[in-house]
């Protein structure tokens, strides 16, 4: 029986180390320069990793001294390595307490786009009490709340990212000019009023995502029910037509 080892790239820094930056193969380049994660990035795509993930820490640590733990917004790294790769799966993590539905939908639906279905989110609910502070709470969320939050923020994402059927938008090329209309018979908004504050009432304008919606690569396990885990299973990574499987 063939067996397949599915790999990750974490990247996190310049290493998980605190002296990594002291390795004499270490990157010259500050980690503010994009050309840093595009390295890394295509140097995974090119050893046949699955995918690539970026952490997210919305407030500064105790140790920041030593060195910031994340420097460049997760999603806007993915957008650029989205152009600069074809294959390799694009994780980035993005918290339901600190964010909206609609802005996140729409940006991790860009993306997926962008990558011809790559996108992925690490689905996180923030337990910082800085985080809290950063965004102007009077303190923070306690736990069931975030994750009450979490499960109706799921419900509202997963809804606007299917708002969109596959053919909802019918497209017509007349000379130089692209129209593109909404089929308003397949087009169904995202409705939902709860207890958190999550209601976006209309689809979101990124339209149908190549892989129906980006596949939330973890999250958390809510209180209420266990739900089974998403991320990549035996069958690998999904992805596009024409796309180079992993080697055993």
């Amino acid at each position: 029986m063939t067996r397949q080892m599915h790999l990750n790239l974490f990247i996190h820094s310049r290493g998980h180390h605190e002296a990594s930056w002291r390795h004499p193969d270490a990157s010259p380049l500050p980690l503010t320069d994009i050309r840093y994660y595009i390295d890394l990035a295509q140097r995974a795509e090119a050893a046949k990793f699955d995918s690539i993930f970026l952490a997210d820490q919305l407030a500064l640590g105790g140790d920041a001294a030593q060195a910031a733990r994340t420097w460049l917004e997760p999603i806007t790294v993915l957008a650029a390595l989205a152009t600069a790769t074809e294959r390799v799966g694009l994780i980035a993590t993005a918290s339901t307490t600190y964010t909206e539905p609609y802005n996140l939908a729409r940006q991790f639906a860009s993306i997926d786009h962008m990558s011809n279905g790559r996108a992925a989110w690490n689905i996180v609910t923030s337990w910082l009490a800085t985080a809290a502070d950063n965004y102007g709470s009077s303190g923070q969320v306690s736990h069931a709340d975030r994750y009450a939050r979490g499960e109706e923020f799921m419900t509202v994402v997963n809804a606007l990212w299917d708002s969109w059927a596959a053919d909802a938008v019918l497209e017509s090329i007349i000379g130089a000019i692209s129209t593109r209309s909404p089929d308003r018979s397949t087009c169904r908004a995202a409705r939902r009023a709860g207890r958190c504050s999550c209601r976006p009432v209309r689809p979101t304008p990124a339209g149908h995502s190549p892989r129906a919606m980006p596949k939330p690569s973890s999250r958390p396990t809510w209180p209420r029910r266990r739900r089974r885990s998403s991320t990549p299973t035996s069958s690998g990574w999904p992805r596009p037509a024409g796309a180079i499987p992993p080697t055993s």
